[in-house]
């Protein structure tokens, strides 16, 4: 695929810095900006904008890569890459057991990858555009999201892992997100796809 051809991406750090790990996303977005990036590529650290995440993406972009802590019930640090998928009207998804288009809270400070996508199914359905065709989630296992600054360390640990994932991502000949596996010396596992989040099961 030559730049002619490449469709914009945007790279979406989201997260509250003052809930310990739920910071994951902007400091892995922040290491992110430090490197040399393709001209068709945005990196931008939204926080806890989830809204204007979800309006920015009204402006056309063909991939979306959300990076955020995600609690998936591995071990803390545990990095996860996860494709999202279509919701059931075919506009915008999310991952297992997405919020349904139509259906988002608007809590400005706690606005999960789900409800940021579902959210922008409710605006792409109400202004007729179309959502980014790919959606990805770059996810970390949080140790501890309960008040404070700072990553734990092994949240702190796999920060580099992520930006390596995110510019694999960004590489035309990277290996797929199906064949990844673990890297036996990175300070992180690596967990491709994604299972139902145990805290959603009844």
């Amino acid at each position: 695929m030559n730049d002619a051809t490449r469709g914009r991406v945007l790279v979406a750090g989201i997260g509250n810095l003052f809930l310990g790990d739920d910071g994951f996303g902007v400091e892995a977005v922040r290491a992110l900006s430090a490197r040399p990036l393709p001209g068709h590529v945005e990196v931008v650290d939204f926080g806890v904008r989830g809204v204007h995440l979800a309006y920015q993406l009204l402006d056309g972009y063909e991939t979306l890569v959300l990076v955020d802590a995600t609690a998936r019930g591995g071990a803390p640090g545990t990095l996860y890459l996860i494709e999202a998928g279509p919701a059931a009207d075919g506009t915008a998804g999310g991952t297992a057991g997405a919020v349904e288009p139509g259906a988002a809270v608007l809590d400005g400070h706690h606005m999960s990858p789900d409800t940021v996508l579902a959210l922008l199914g409710t605006l792409c359905a109400g202004t007729g555009t179309a959502p980014p065709r790919r959606t990805l989630v770059v996810g970390c296992e949080p140790a501890c999201v309960e008040e404070g600054i700072g990553l734990s360390p092994a949240v702190a640990a796999a920060v580099p892992g992520a930006v390596r994932m995110v510019l694999d991502l960004l590489d035309p000949d990277a290996v797929p997100a199906a064949r990844l596996d673990v890297e036996p010396t990175a300070p992180a596992a690596v967990v491709a796809g994604g299972r139902p989040d145990p805290r959603s099961d009844p």
